[in-house]
């Protein structure tokens, strides 16, 4: 990966075609460029040599001049940059109503300030009547400098957009901010093996046997680390589904809980009984979820029996009441309330009801059925009736019956 040259100074200057002279060792030394940095530096030592024309071509103080005007013109744009154009983007990110900006630009600041010095440096050493092995040295030097700082501001302003998607998904998804940091590394450690492969590249190191060692490498550390791999890739998936969150009631397989921590590895669910179930994610992914806690309703099915000496008046009455009780109960969802008669039963005479209550958490739901259930027992009081239980009626005859019934009378 090659990077162009250094040109900034090709705006400031417009190109000239100054008269033919004879080129001095130090002239011929910025030949070795490229086309337009050439010109442009070239044009530069021209130009301040007809500053100083008593001054010999083929002396290199025009040179070393040279040299140091670009270094100061280097530090005043680097100045020009830090201390107007991004204070100015500071003001105008301070007014913006997310904070991505307030972060991106500090962020940036001081990879780009450097980005323009190495620059500057490079262009300064150009012009300098150097050796050929200096110069080749100097070319993949500044070639490293500059994809190290483009690499540095890259990390930088992925670790900006990074904490500011972190603190989004912290208000909106806390399951999803739990992962932010291991996502943030996980990056960091990409684009620095990345930008260190180019680097590499750049300086002509082997790189193809080192990508050989570590697809290997890879390879094996995936057989090793299998099941790690297989949680982790599952806690993945239940962030990026959120099939539930934690504090909500869930049944994962056959355990049943609320959830207290979504992990890396494993997800923990407290129970009723107040016991800590701890579930491997890549179990999680697989097993079929059911999240009670997003229920819009929770649903009452509920068989009451009477006794067999009610009458169909009286039978037609209690369900009367009892529609009338569950569509006057706040706790009970308006849209579904069924009551009727419906099974004669061996010992009883049974009604079944079918409501929703409208909120689904236990404590409630379980206040509203105790508030039906004491309502009904009382209308069933007041229309003289009874709830049955299990009973049998035997009839006994016989000689031993006979004489039990005379002793009875």
């Amino acid at each position: 990966m090659m990077f162009p040259r250094p040109i900034f100074l090709a705006a400031a200057l417009p190109p000239a075609n100054p008269p033919p002279v004879a080129q001095s060792p130090a002239v011929a030394a910025v030949d070795k460029l490229p086309t337009e940095t050439s010109h442009v530096l070239k044009v530069f030592v021209d130009w301040l040599q007809s500053w100083f024309p008593s001054v010999p071509k083929e002396s290199y103080l025009i040179h070393w001049i040279a040299c140091a005007l670009i270094i100061l013109a280097a530090i005043l744009l680097r100045r020009l940059i830090t201390n107007i154009c991004f204070n100015r983007l500071k003001k105008l990110a301070a007014k913006t109503k997310g904070t991505l900006y307030d972060r991106l630009f500090p962020a940036l600041e001081t990879p780009v300030a450097t980005l323009v010095m190495i620059e500057g440096i490079y262009a300064a050493l150009t012009v300098l009547p150097l050796t050929a092995a200096v110069d080749a040295w100097l070319a993949v030097g500044s070639e490293v400098a500059v994809e190290a700082v483009c690499l540095w501001g890259i990390i930088k302003a992925g670790g900006a957009v990074l904490d500011h998607l972190a603190e989004v998904t912290h208000e909106k998804q806390p399951g999803v901010a739990a992962f932010m940091p291991l996502i943030k590394k996980t990056l960091f450690v990409l684009a620095v093996l990345v930008g260190g492969l180019i680097i590499a590249q750049s300086m002509h190191w082997p790189v193809e046997s080192f990508l050989a060692g570590l697809g290997i490498g890879g390879l094996a550390f995936a057989f090793a680390a299998q099941d790690t791999l297989a949680n982790l890739f599952g806690s993945f998936v239940v962030v990026m589904d959120h099939p539930f969150r934690v504090g909500e009631f869930v049944r994962i397989g056959s355990a049943e809980g609320r959830v207290e921590d979504i992990g890396l590895r494993s997800t923990k669910i407290r129970t009723s009984a107040r016991t800590l179930i701890i579930i491997p994610n890549k179990s999680v992914a697989s097993e079929f979820i059911t999240n009670y806690t997003r229920m819009g309703q929770r649903r009452v099915d509920q068989t009451i029996g009477l006794t067999y000496d009610a009458t169909p008046e009286q039978l037609q009455g209690i369900l009367e009441d009892i529609r009338v009780i569950l569509r006057k109960d706040p706790g009970v969802h308006p849209q579904t309330i069924l009551a009727n008669f419906t099974t004669f039963n061996e010992s009883s005479l049974d009604l079944q009801l079918v409501y929703f209550t409208s909120d689904p958490e236990w404590p409630e739901h379980f206040a509203v059925r105790e508030r039906v259930n004491l309502a009904i027992m009382r209308a069933v009081a007041a229309r003289g009736m009874s709830f049955a239980f299990p009973t049998s009626v035997m009839h006994l005859d016989g000689p031993v019956a006979k004489q039990l019934a005379e002793r009875k009378s």
